[in-house]
């Protein structure tokens, strides 16, 4: 929950007035129940055996290394941890491939216009680039540290059950 910037009251999600003193709420009070849904992602690490998680971490890193998420599928197919991560991993791989089409796009279109275009297509490049970096970093530190937690934004489309 957001707090209101007048009277320090919590602020309900979704709510755009302040509940005790009316005052309207902030953009980054909306920006932060946005953010606090994008992070809130399903953990199910409960569902998984301990004996699992500690054979499998190493599987579930390979998972997010591109198109190593078909390592726990053929290396340990029973596992539900391993099987987690590889179809975040598959998720997460296809949102690159996708992304990298899209910018490919992107790319010619910007790269008609001389000097603004090679501008836009780094910054373009750069910003792909750390998406999909920050993603395969934080599964991999889940998968590190035992965790069997969604991704944000990608994480719950699910391909591999």
């Amino acid at each position: 929950m957001a707090l209101c910037k007048k009277c320090g009251a919590e602020v309900p999600e979704g709510a755009n007035v302040c509940p005790a003193c009316g005052e309207p709420a902030s953009v980054s009070a909306q920006a932060q129940n946005i953010a606090q849904d994008i992070m809130n992602t399903a953990d199910i690490t409960a569902e998984c055996d301990p004996s699992d998680i500690e054979q499998n971490k190493v599987m579930g890193i390979l998972a997010y290394i591109w198109f190593l998420f078909l390592v726990p599928l053929f290396a340990a197919p029973n596992s539900k941890f391993a099987r987690f991560h590889a179809n975040q991993g598959l998720v997460l791989f296809l949102a690159d491939i996708a992304l990298g089409i899209v910018f490919g796009i992107l790319m010619f279109i910007f790269g008609l216009i001389p000097i603004v275009g090679l501008i836009i297509n780094s910054i373009l490049g750069l910003a792909l680039s750390a998406f999909c970096l920050v993603f395969m970093i934080l599964g991999i530190v889940n998968a590190a540290t035992g965790k069997a937690k969604e991704l944000p934004l990608i994480g719950k489309i699910h391909i591999i059950k």
